[in-house]
């Protein structure tokens, strides 16, 4: 067993108790965001975690976290400020220096050369590319014990109801928070979000989303939004309010992705599921998106009624957007009613959809994701192409707050538990919930199922 000598236990005590993180780029379209996450255990063993772009998981050993710590340190007076070559190779120097104080028999040349390596092989990885250095895969079950907080919060800061009248512009088909108890309670103000921002922060969360309901219904959603500069931030929206004004003061925000819901590239379809004459809105808000910089995927829920996914990518791409995800229904809200089940598809039909889809997706360069766990067995999706296995991520990379601030296992799971409320708890009294330690426990098993239901696969084996 390795240890830690005394000026790294002097360093970790005063620098990496935690999270720390950097933006490179942040105006160009390679942007990387970098969140350093420390173990929950002290042991040298336990590598760190770093988050890049809110997505790709990556383990840091110990001499490392403490070479990025100080590259963190040297840009941070740079926040914002385009960096010369001269500012690059002045914090180099510096970063140098102070990494010298902790390794003093280590020659400079080589803490030199090894930040460079750590850099370049991160903004690769971040980019899709070929990093300098071999990164060993990292499975969130495996670092489920050294956790404590998940990587990503979701924000439910629009409730589904509002003095008992329906509070959202859309009532879809498939909607997982509708006649969900814990999505029609009353919204939290704007300073209590903020609030609930900084106690995140605090926790050591790096990513939030915001989400619904419908979150563009918030007049607040850009002052929320600039006060979440801290975490990588997503924005999950059905568009129909993103006009060109919004779109330009949340990407001046600093919001760094936004997901709209598109169901079809055909009108009727599209607002059929989505109970309202939407599709023109929707379109028209993925477009001023897409102008003013902002990163944007569209995300599709999948049913007998909207099939035609390859003609829904064809036309996105047509937009501009380059990122698509799709998914099975989610077992919750309306999805569980007679006329949202009457339209789930099997396992042959999906996978038959999702093959086309693939192809499509990889002529056009776009990237593809299918996000439910549980619906198609792990062989059939690496056959068809899918890089991304998902599996159930309650309590363990992710979490929700609903509108009145209470934290749930995932967004989905609105009714039968909760785990604390980020307002008035203490967050290790939340993540040490019993209730929360058993689904982590279920979920970090990996065994690509969710906890909610467990999908078409098992539903036909009994």
């Amino acid at each position: 067993m390795s240890h830690l000598s005394l000026l790294e236990n002097n360093y970790r005590r005063k620098h990496l108790t935690c999270v720390r993180h950097i933006t490179l780029d942040p105006t160009g379209p390679g942007v990387v965001r970098i969140h350093m996450i420390p173990p929950h255990s002290q042991s040298p063993e336990d590598p760190f975690l770093l988050l890049l772009n809110g997505a790709q998981l990556v383990p840091l050993n110990f001499s490392w976290a403490v070479l990025l710590s100080e590259f963190m340190y040297c840009m941070e007076p740079y926040a914002g400020l385009e960096i010369s070559a001269d500012d690059w190779e002045s914090m180099l120097e510096q970063a140098v220096r102070a990494v010298k104080k902790v390794y003093p028999f280590v020659k400079a040349s080589l803490l030199r050369e090894d930040m460079g390596t750590l850099l370049r092989s991160l903004v690769a990885i971040a980019r899709g590319q070929e990093p300098e250095v071999e990164v060993a895969p990292l499975s969130l079950g495996e670092y489920a014990d050294k956790m404590s907080a998940p990587h990503r919060m979701d924000l439910m800061v629009s409730a589904m109801t509002r003095d008992g009248l329906w509070h959202c512009n859309q009532k879809c088909l498939h909607c997982y928070a509708a006649g969900q108890p814990m999505g029609e309670v009353k919204e939290l103000d704007t300073a209590q979000w903020k609030e609930i921002l900084k106690r995140l922060q605090a926790a050591n969360i790096p990513q939030v989303t915001f989400t619904g309901g419908e979150p563009t219904l918030r007049e607040d959603l850009v002052e929320l939004v600039d006060a979440a500069q801290w975490f990588v931030t997503r924005l999950n929206t059905n568009g129909r309010r993103l006009t060109p004004e919004l779109c330009k003061a949340l990407y001046e925000a600093s919001l760094d992705s936004v997901q709209v819901t598109l169901y079809s590239d055909k009108a009727a379809v599209h607002n059929t599921l989505v109970g309202a004459q939407g599709f023109g809105d929707t379109v028209a808000g993925i477009k001023n998106a897409v102008a003013a910089g902002l990163i944007v995927s569209i995300n599709t829920p999948l049913c007998s009624l909207n099939r035609d996914l390859a003609d829904t990518l064809r036309f996105a791409a047509s937009l501009g957007v380059r990122y698509a995800t799709c998914s099975g229904l989610i077992p919750s809200g309306a999805a569980t009613t007679g006329d949202s089940l009457a339209t789930r598809l099997s396992e042959s039909e999906l996978e038959d959809i999702l093959r086309t889809a693939v192809d499509t997706a990889r002529g056009l360069n776009m990237e593809l994701d299918f996000t439910s766990p549980g619906w198609l067995p792990e062989e059939k999706l690496r056959a068809l192409g899918l890089q991304l296995i998902p599996s159930c991520g309650a309590c363990l990379s992710n979490m929700a707050i609903t509108p009145d601030g209470t934290v749930v296992p995932c967004q989905s799971w609105l009714e039968g538990v909760s785990l604390g409320n980020m307002l008035t708890d203490p967050w290790e009294s939340i993540w040490t919930n019993p209730q929360c330690a058993a689904i982590r426990a279920e979920s970090a098993k990996m065994e690509h199922i969710c906890q909610l239901q467990t999908g078409n696969r098992k539903e036909a084996a009994q």
